[in-house]
């Protein structure tokens, strides 16, 4: 089983959107470097769910990866913002799996709080200068470690 983290921007797609449906395919990566962790991704692996371009952005709960890799959709879609002209059927370029509702943390866990627990969490991607990946691989260690400070 690995982990990882996932941001989305609460304003499009929220940790309550999450719980209210259950299940939601992840649509929309074109970065390609969180697109070949996508590749990595498998069911029942451990998801942080994180807001990000919002007054107060951090972890805002749990999910976990639904389903094995798959074609995104909206890379064929015309009407999508994610459509790909070069993206076929046959070739797709873009994947996504589908995440499903774990827990709702009591409280944001504040990209700040994360910050000032630097030296236990050095490795987490979110906190890197300049890592704007959408998709993020989370060590074992590194998990419990975030899990234990949201309670």
């Amino acid at each position: 089983m690995k982990h990882w983290l996932m941001k989305t921007e609460p304003d499009a797609f929220s940790i309550d959107n999450l719980k209210k449906v259950g299940t939601e395919p992840w649509t929309g990566v074109r970065n390609y470097q969180a697109r070949n962790f996508m590749r990595q991704m498998q069911p029942g692996d451990l998801v942080f769910f994180y807001h990000s371009s919002t007054a107060v952005p951090g972890i805002a709960g749990l999910a976990k990866v639904a389903s094995a890799p798959y074609p995104d959709p909206t890379q064929f879609d015309r009407k999508s913002p994610y459509f790909d002209p070069k993206a076929t059927r046959e070739q797709p370029r873009w994947d996504l799996v589908d995440v499903r509702f774990e827990k709702k943390f009591r409280n944001v866990l504040a990209l700040a709080t994360l910050k000032e627990n630097e030296g236990r969490l050095e490795g987490l991607g979110v906190l890197q200068r300049g890592s704007r990946l959408s998709v993020q691989p989370v060590t074992a260690a590194e998990y419990e470690r975030v899990c234990a400070m949201a309670g």
